[in-house]
């Protein structure tokens, strides 16, 4: 499915991300490993997605746990929840199935172009740079996925847009 993988034993998501995905072993004993999916390039890391999700949430002051709990303040999703990783960056992902699960992969909402039904019970996802991946989830189950993404991503920059508009004058620390 993927070629010429670089291997790297951590990764740092950026707004070039599109999707964070599970390499599930051939045996039981193998680890699991990701495919990390860039606009212009593939990388497997030793690590699981959620792992790798966690960290960039921790990168950016937060973490996977805290964002989970951010989403469902903000728009009451508890299980499956869309996060911003950065909003600022537009980094909004969600999980394929339930984060605690080790089939477990994550989707960069914003670079998704197109979802397509696939044969046994997949989904397709095609990406705004033409490349393409086949999901072991249902059809529906992403559909929903998008949308909720998409229902906390405007809920979200909504609260900071207002924020922004009513704290122009006011400033934490003032420069001297």
């Amino acid at each position: 499915m993927f070629n010429d993988y670089l291997f790297y034993p951590a990764y740092e998501i950026t707004p070039l991300t599109m999707a964070v995905l599970v390499q599930r072993g051939k045996t039981k004993t193998e680890k699991v490993s990701t495919c990390i999916l860039e606009e212009q390039e593939e990388i497997i890391v030793e690590q699981t997605p959620t792992k790798i999700i966690d960290y960039a949430c921790k990168f950016f002051g937060s973490s996977l746990k805290g964002r989970q709990e951010g989403t469902r303040d903000i728009c009451g999703i508890t299980h499956k929840a869309p996060i911003s990783i950065d909003p600022a960056s537009g980094m909004y992902f969600f999980p394929t199935t339930s984060p605690s699960s080790e089939k477990c992969s994550w989707i960069a909402h914003s670079h998704i172009d197109q979802v397509n039904k696939a044969a046994n019970q997949c989904t397709e996802v095609l990406f705004k740079t033409g490349k393409k991946i086949v999901l072991e989830v249902s059809f529906g189950s992403v559909l929903n996925q998008i949308q909720r993404t998409a229902q906390f991503r405007y809920l979200l920059d909504n609260r900071i847009k207002y924020l922004q508009k009513q704290t122009v004058e006011m400033v934490a620390e003032p420069y001297a």
